[in-house]
């Protein structure tokens, strides 16, 4: 089959160990660019983190970020954004407050990123893009997952078997991804999408091509329909140039 699109999570999948595109990525991605395959960013990170890398691949494709809460034109033009509900928020403020420091967090916003160095005094006029959840005890974290699922307010996932990542209810990568295909005219069975932790799920599943990577956590794998080499083993490049050019 002959895709039209490649979206790609960025870590564990696009960045090696140091954070970097490799050279063999970097390789693949151009000749898929310019074979007239589009490449895409699909990534929990925010925009002001994406632009950079995809400013270095010369990407000209609508980005997917923050788990689907935004969606981007362009770098610096804006084409979707959902956000959290603020009183949920201060919500899962009150729940951490119970596990003292054995629970940090992280959340993307508007205005910049949010931690414990620096909780707004206001939740209500900030604008919540995504809220992570980190805990080193994995039955703490199951814990404060569960309570976060019995609201059935947020999607739920991880970028990393220590973290809990929410969104707004309906928000992903594949509505993201979705929102990208109309943009572009084409479906999602044109697309190869690639990713390794369960904030992948999503578009993997509803990719024509769902891959895994050779270093994702096994409950990606086993939805994928491809495993390809790890992200510090140009997985990437390995799966471009089996698909797109065999």
């Amino acid at each position: 089959m002959a895709y039209k699109l490649i979206a790609l999570d960025m870590d564990g999948t696009l960045l090696n160990k140091q954070k970097e595109i490799s050279a063999g990525n970097i390789k693949w991605i151009r000749a898929a660019m310019d074979a007239g395959v589009k490449v895409t960013l699909a990534t929990g990170r925010p925009i002001r983190e994406v632009a950079p890398y995809a400013e270095q691949l010369g990407l000209e494709c609508p980005l997917v970020v923050n788990n689907g809460s935004e969606v981007w034109k362009a770098p610096g033009v804006l084409h979707f954004r959902k956000e959290l509900d603020p009183n949920r928020i201060a919500d899962i403020m009150d729940i951490l407050q119970t596990y003292g420091d054995e629970a940090d967090f992280w959340a993307h916003t508007v205005e910049g990123l949010v931690n414990k160095t620096n909780v707004p005094s206001d939740l209500a006029h900030i604008h919540w893009l995504q809220f992570a959840i980190r805990c080193a005890n994995p039955v703490t974290l199951q814990e404060i997952r569960d309570r976060l699922t019995s609201w059935q307010t947020f999607e739920i996932s991880n970028s990393h078997i220590t973290n809990i990542e929410c969104n707004a209810l309906g928000i992903s990568k594949a509505s993201g991804l979705t929102e990208v295909c109309s943009l572009l005219g084409i479906d999602m069975s044109d697309v190869i999408a690639m990713g390794d932790s369960l904030n992948d799920i999503p578009m993997i599943r509803a990719a024509g091509l769902g891959v895994a990577m050779g270093n994702a956590q096994e409950p990606v794998k086993l939805i994928a329909d491809a495993i390809a080499p790890p992200h510090h083993e140009d997985g990437v490049a390995n799966i471009i140039e089996k698909y797109i050019f065999s």
